[in-house]
Order: C-alpha cells, then sequence, then structure tokens
C-alpha cells in the first residue's frame, strides 16, 4: 500500500515547500488538476527535477486525445497521468497504448462514473494500472466518500490496482486500509494540516502497517 499526496492549490514554489516537509513519508506526489491548469506542466517537470526520488503524478483527467496527452505528460517527467472513466474505450486505449511505449503507468478516475461496478470491470480489461474512485470536492461538502465504491471495485478489479481519493484524514484513514486498497491519495488531509509532517508520519505509519 502506497501514499500519495494530492497537491491542488498551491504554486510550483508551494509544492516545492510542501512535498519538502513530508517527501520521507510519501510515495508519489500527485501535481493536481488546478496546478496544472494555473502553472502548465511546468509544474511536473519543476516537481520531478527536484525530487527526483519521487514518482510523479500528472492529474490531467484526460478525457480525449488520450495517446497525445499521455506524450506531452510523459516528456514532462510524470510516471502516472490520469484519465477518466467516463471517457470512451478508445481515449483509454489510446492512453495505455502511449503509455506502454513511454514506460509510463495509467491511473482511471471513477469521479462521476454512474455504475461504479460495471465500468470498473470494463476499464480493467482495457489494461491500465490503476483504478480509482474518487469522490469530488463537490460532493464531499455533501459528506460523501469514496469508502463504499472502493469495495465494490475491490470485487471486480482482477488485474489492475486499486486507489481511494477524496476526503481522507488521519481520523478516517483506518476505515480506508481496512478495504485493502493499493494507492491511498491524500490531499487537504495533510496540506491543510498545521504539522504536515507529524501527520505524514502518522499516516505513512498506518498505512505500512497494514
Amino acid at each position: 500500500m502506497e501514499l500519495q499526496l494530492a497537491l491542488d492549490l498551491v504554486d510550483i514554489k508551494g509544492a516545492k515547500q510542501v512535498v519538502k516537509e513530508v517527501e520521507a513519508y510519501i510515495d508519489i506526489v500527485e501535481i493536481g488538476t488546478p496546478v496544472v491548469i494555473n502553472e502548465g506542466l511546468h509544474a511536473v517537470r519543476a516537481i520531478k527535477e527536484a525530487f527526483p526520488n519521487l514518482q510523479v503524478l500528472a492529474d490531467l483527467k484526460i478525457m480525449d486525445a488520450g495517446g497525445y496527452e499521455i506524450m506531452k505528460a510523459s516528456e514532462a517527467g510524470a510516471d502516472i497521468i490520469t484519465v477518466l472513466g467516463a471517457t470512451d474505450d478508445s481515449t483509454i486505449k489510446g492512453a495505455v497504448e502511449e503509455a506502454r511505449k513511454q514506460g509510463k503507468r495509467i491511473l482511471v478516475d471513477m469521479i462521476n462514473v454512474k455504475d461504479i461496478e460495471t465500468r470498473a470491470a470494463q476499464i480493467d480489461a482495457l489494461g491500465v494500472d490503476y483504478i480509482c474512485v474518487h469522490t469530488g470536492y463537490d460532493l464531499q461538502a455533501e459528506g460523501r466518500n469514496s469508502f463504499e465504491e472502493l469495495q465494490t471495485i475491490k470485487r471486480v478489479v482482477k488485474n489492475a490496482k486499486t486507489a481511494v481519493a477524496g476526503g481522507i484524514k488521519l481520523s478516517t484513514l483506518p476505515e480506508v486500509i481496512k478495504a485493502q486498497p493499493d494507492l491511498v491519495i491524500v490531499g487537504g488531509g495533510i496540506t491543510g494540516q498545521d504539522d504536515k509532517q507529524a501527520v505524514a508520519a502518522q499516516m505513512q505509519k498506518l498505512i505500512k502497517g497494514a
């Protein structure tokens, strides 16, 4: 089980400061969609150059032109790139094909997929590396979480690794760990804390202990 830090509300300078605090306790650093929108793929390159020992995920949420966008993210140094599960199979296939050429991995984000169980089984057959259940910011505000959906995809996914994102905090992490995802993605649960290092260390201890 690995821990991914999601960075969404920072610029490149701020991202470096946060990662420097917690780099010893995380496996993957995610350059979130808002950062990519504000800073472009330069942010991916900057973090990869500054922290070469960490894996970097580019949260592009690809919906079209899968092969091309994977190629550009790969050139920027991304190790893992996200594609939306709501897109067409052809986009996912193109993304997977290009990722294989580049030696990169694909994480499919199931945000807003209505029939999680059926779609996860379909996507699993396309050769992606991770399938992630994700409760977005807007639904988190309504009190929703991804834990039930994680149980659902764990039942049907046979090949890909499973991931969970959305509102995970230190207090809810034990519940997440019980479902045994391969990847736990935490944003504000670390970045919003006063002592980021201490929280990340505690999370890593729980995750590695599992």
